[in-house]
């Protein structure tokens, strides 16, 4: 087939013709059938190169615990989508769109590491020195520490140390592992001085820490996270267009629905005469000059 193109267009990921499929310069067919995974398709997609066996393995580990998480925002996403009955992937994408900095695979975390990596090398300080300097800078302006605490693991999420104790043996573990255990020890350090209770580290700040030293760039770290959370959200979104209701609004659904109008409490102002057009000039005057309605801006 001639693949000279009418409008050049250039690209160094993939090409096909109708013989074959080449990723990165391989056939992704013959991958396939010398027994290479998914995971180490994501390494040549990304990284232009096949992972050791172990990279592989971290990977694949890294990929599996991080696929469901039952209730959060992303499945939230899927099923409250679900319910208006578009089509899956509607829902699918929706979900994906609920990562952002505190929920899902944020890149976040990377920049933070890498921002003070690089900050270390060019002031000579060692990775613990470092990591105290990044706590403090953080703790010091009240902003949340990438990669710690959880809302609904309150004593740590259960995934993270596992994950650091994969890296270690698998023997996959770097400079990104030791500066996060050196930012973990002196994160509970302060807040146990700052008399605060413990906040553990979360899977991102454990995930996160793997797939960049296992050479993956913070985004492309964000993009495996959405992939695999993708699967199960479109799992949450299927099970409710098979078992659910539509709109999810029935008393009679097991799960407490957000739309059952019995749940919703209102809050806002009380119910109150519409003003005839004739009143309006003063009444909308007096309101304005009372200044009640700055209790309600949102």
């Amino acid at each position: 087939m001639n693949r000279d193109p009418a409008i050049r267009r250039k690209t160094s990921i993939s090409y096909k013709t109708e013989e074959k499929t080449v990723l990165r310069g391989y056939n992704l067919s013959e991958l396939a059938e010398e027994g290479y995974s998914f995971c180490d398709a994501i390494f040549l997609l990304f990284q232009n190169r096949i992972p050791t066996e172990n990279e592989e393995k971290m990977l694949n580990y890294e990929m599996g615990v991080f696929t469901e998480h039952s209730m959060s925002p992303s499945a939230v996403g899927a099923i409250g989508v679900a319910t208006g009955r578009p089509n899956l992937p509607a829902a699918v994408a929706a979900s994906i769109m609920t990562f952002g900095g505190v929920h899902g695979p944020g890149a976040a975390h990377g920049y933070m590491m890498n921002k003070y990596l690089e900050r270390a090398r060019n002031e000579g300080k060692s990775i613990d020195e470092m990591a105290k300097t990044l706590v403090d800078d953080y703790l010091d302006n009240g902003t949340p520490v990438m990669g710690m605490g959880q809302p609904q693991h309150i004593d740590s999420d259960p995934r993270a140390e596992p994950i650091h104790l994969k890296q270690e043996e698998l023997e996959v573990h770097g400079v990104y592992l030791e500066f996060q255990r050196a930012v973990e020890k002196y994160f509970h350090a302060r807040r146990k001085a700052d008399g605060k209770s413990y906040v553990g580290v979360n899977v991102v700040g454990a995930g996160n820490t793997a797939l960049m030293d296992l050479g993956f760039a913070p985004n492309a770290a964000w993009c495996i996270g959405s992939v695999c959370r993708g699967f199960s959200c479109s799992a949450h979104a299927l099970f409710n267009m098979k078992r659910g209701r539509a709109w999810g609004a029935s008393r009679a659904e097991q799960m407490v629905q957000m739309l059952d109008l019995s749940m919703i409490k209102y809050v806002g102002p009380e119910d109150r005469k519409v003003p005839k057009q004739a009143e309006r000039k003063e009444y909308a005057e007096r309101q304005l000059q009372e200044g009640e309605y700055k209790k309600w801006v949102i």
